[in-house]
């Protein structure tokens, strides 16, 4: 046969420009081709015995090499670059390795675990090591993978295409775990594209570097098998949910560099569990194109970012969390992505993950493209990535991020600048479907995972379950209780009794959903200052007011969020990439306010009527909200056993004794917190410990007790013995 012949059958195929590769590579009819641009020369001996079976002519010097072949049996080849013999199996000698269900299921995005499915996959095929690359590019003309392996050259690594599912495979043999890769493709043009990442890359190199990285696949040794069995047992809205949010790259500099994962699990877990929250929250983690930033615009949905550390460092830290009792929630970005060149933007040369319409694709507060959710391959892509880090991380929660940009195709968007849905309205059909879909997948497969919602307006039934009409979320995040309430407590106390409804509206709604409160990033940075800055007064005043709101706050109906620095009032707004003010500690305010914080989520945690009935109605009840003038509010908590906790908050910086608040029975009542002791800085007015109610019948309650209301501060007291 002539050595012409493959070049014949697949003119293209010296350019890289052969749609497959696979059907003019390897052995065909007897001839053996391979594509070795800039080789001195190729042959092939048997893999039994090393005998040279073929030599190779290099066609018209174009780098595809061809010739008879006279064995059957499997070979090698030996590749010569310039004096330096590279054997290796020959990767377009291995049959196609995906599965047709595992095709099946990605067509229909109905395939959970893409992460061993597309991506980069160590393994063995017919005895040998190597690595399988499997990727979604239907509009693609050709696929390579490329890396130093290589030398960068597409011509070398030209991929199969499965069409029925639009996804690309080889098996490059002896590759192995820290190979850096990206892929080349030339798009339905022919026209080569930018180098892309994998977008199911496990590993990518730490930022400005772009390359995805091959995984190791041994499997991490979890030691956290009675936590997960106690989480899957937990009625998630009964239990005390008291989350500390971090951005893992700021909450604390050692040496001037921020601290890993490892520095993390050393310095952060005891520091969380020592304070009495029992969930952390990160800011996302997953790889993101600019190390120095928040981590919202993620490229990588299956992998942890390097600057923090490896995967298995990322998986230590988790197991760590839970051996010491100890949640782990994700932040997790469905709604958008960035626009970088080496990312999902226009993939393989379409609007592959985004819409093609920038009216339904563009984020212009961000930014950012859209996913496409009506799509199957995108719908299932993105599912599979949130059971990727429930699954395969042993992640308690995600909170998922911006959820109201998706839930509105208006969203930020002025009239003529969008597209409605094919009822004509505004409402993003697609993005329901999606969000409903995830909620319930993760309920069946993870049971006892939280996943949270923030989403900033009034959708109905947010927290409520799919089959009864709602998008199916564990919580959501009460955005207008915080903006409320933080207006308020920004208010000179003078003119407070102006806005006294502001601190009472949100129990209006509070049982509408299953709520977190969240005093989150969001509202420590842009110019908001820190939380100790939006406190008016003098200094005396600015700590008690935050002390009295976080009194309120940790006793107010719903679960709790706080970001990290609040909980010792940072005094400057929060910059990513600077640590924490630790030093702040020293002075006796910001220690006290630290210690208040840390009884407060023990008071939370230990006191049940503080939040088994977070959730209900049943388990609040007003005593005092229309005192605008003395700006007093009171209140019952009560615990499934019908036990109460009275809370008290005084948002006047005036003393009052003598204030009679109703209680629903008479004997003695012990004042377990108050947010003016010394111990955190206040003034230590209030009821020394206890008081004892008698048998005055006030605001409709058959007892009440005569309280001293401490200056700017909260109180907390239950009956005697309960």
């Amino acid at each position: 046969m002539s050595v012409t012949s493959p070049l014949i059958r697949d003119p293209g195929l010296a350019h890289g420009h052969s749609s497959n590769p696979f059907g003019t590579l390897g052995v065909h009819d007897g001839t053996l081709t391979v594509c070795a641009p800039g080789a001195r020369s190729v042959q092939a001996i048997t893999r039994a015995n090393g005998q040279n079976c073929a030599n190779l002519v290099n066609i018209n010097s174009t780098g595809i090499f061809s010739g008879p072949i006279d064995t059957p049996e499997p070979y090698l080849l030996l590749i010569d670059w310039d004096g330096v013999i590279q054997e290796t199996e020959d990767p377009y000698s291995f049959s196609p390795l995906l599965g047709e269900l595992d095709l099946h299921l990605l067509a229909e995005g109905r395939h959970h675990e893409l992460a061993r499915c597309l991506g980069a996959q160590i393994m063995q095929i017919d005895g040998i090591d190597g690595v399988r690359f499997a990727l979604w590019a239907p509009n693609a003309q050709r696929v390579s993978v490329v890396g130093d392996f290589n030398g960068w050259d597409g011509r070398r690594h030209m991929m199969r295409k499965r069409h029925e599912a639009g996804v690309w495979e080889i098996f490059i043999p002896r590759l192995q775990s820290g190979t850096i890769y990206k892929y080349e493709l030339l798009g339905p043009d022919w026209q080569e594209l930018p180098l892309k990442a994998d977008p199911v890359a496990l590993m990518a190199e730490a930022p400005p570097a772009t390359a995805s990285v091959v995984a190791p696949t041994q499997k991490f040794p979890w030691t956290d098998a009675a936590w997960i069995t106690a989480r899957r047992a937990r009625d998630a809205a009964a239990a005390p949910l008291s989350i500390y949010e971090v951005h893992a790259g700021s909450w604390m500099f050692h040496d001037g560099v921020s601290l890993k994962w490892d520095g993390l699990i050393d310095k952060l877990i005891p520091y969380v569990v020592g304070m009495g929250f029992t969930h952390i929250e990160f800011l996302p983690v997953m790889i993101h194109p600019f190390g120095g930033s928040w981590g919202y615009q993620p490229l990588g949905q299956f992998g942890v970012a390097a600057q923090f550390g490896t995967p298995d460092d990322f998986a230590r830290l988790v197991d760590a969390c839970h051996a010491a009792g100890l949640g782990v929630i994700l932040d997790w970005v469905p709604a958008h992505f960035p626009t970088d060149i080496h990312g999902l933007a226009q993939f393989d040369g379409t609007s592959l993950y985004e819409h093609a319409d920038p009216k339904e694709g563009f984020h212009r507060d961000w930014n950012t493209l859209i996913y496409n959710l009506g799509r199957n391959e995108v719908r299932g892509f993105l599912i599979a990535s949130a059971l990727h880090w429930l699954e395969h991380y042993h992640i308690d929660g995600l909170r998922v991020d911006a959820v109201a940009s998706m839930l509105y195709r208006d969203y930020s968007r002025e009239p003529g600048e969008w597209v409605p849905n094919i009822h004509g309205g505004r409402e993003n059909l697609e993005a329901v479907a999606f969000l409903r879909e995830l909620n319930q997948v993760a309920a069946a497969r993870c049971p006892g995972t939280l996943l949270i919602a923030e989403e900033s307006t009034a959708w109905p039934g947010v927290s409520a379950p799919v089959d009864q009409g709602g998008l199916g979320f564990n919580f959501k995040w009460n955005m207008g209780w915080m903006h409320d309430t933080l207006r308020y407590i920004e208010t000179d106390p003078i003119h407070r009794a102006y806005h006294h409804d502001e601190m009472t509206f949100g129990l209006i709604y509070a049982f509408s959903e299953r709520f977190v409160l969240p005093l989150s990033h969001d509202e420590v940075v842009h110019g908001k200052g820190a939380l100790l800055q939006k406190m008016p007064g003098d200094d005396w005043q600015r700590f008690a007011n935050l002390r009295a709101y976080f009194g309120f706050m940790w006793t107010h109906p719903g679960k709790k969020l706080l970001f990290m620095g609040g909980e010792f009032a940072q005094t400057r707004e929060w910059n990513h990439d600077r640590g924490l003010d630790w030093n702040l500690l020293d002075q006796p305010r910001h220690r006290g306010m630290q210690i208040l914080l840390r009884d407060l989520n023990r008071l939370y945690a230990g006191v049940p009527a503080l939040h088994e009935r977070d959730c209900e109605s049943s388990g609040f009840s007003w005593i005092i909200g229309d005192d605008r003038g003395q700006s007093v509010l009171a209140y019952l908590r009560l615990a499934h056993d019908g036990t109460p906790v009275l809370v008290v908050c005084n948002f006047t910086p005036i003393p009052r004794s003598d204030y009679r608040i109703g209680v629903p029975q008479a004997g003695a009542w012990a004042e377990i917190f108050n947010s003016d002791a010394d111990l955190y800085g206040g003034s230590n007015i209030g009821n020394q410990g206890a008081v004892s109610a008698d048998g005055q019948s006030v605001h409709g309650q058959p007892a009440s007790l005569m309280l001293t209301l401490p200056p700017l501060a909260t109180i907390i007291l239950r009956p005697a013995g309960a």
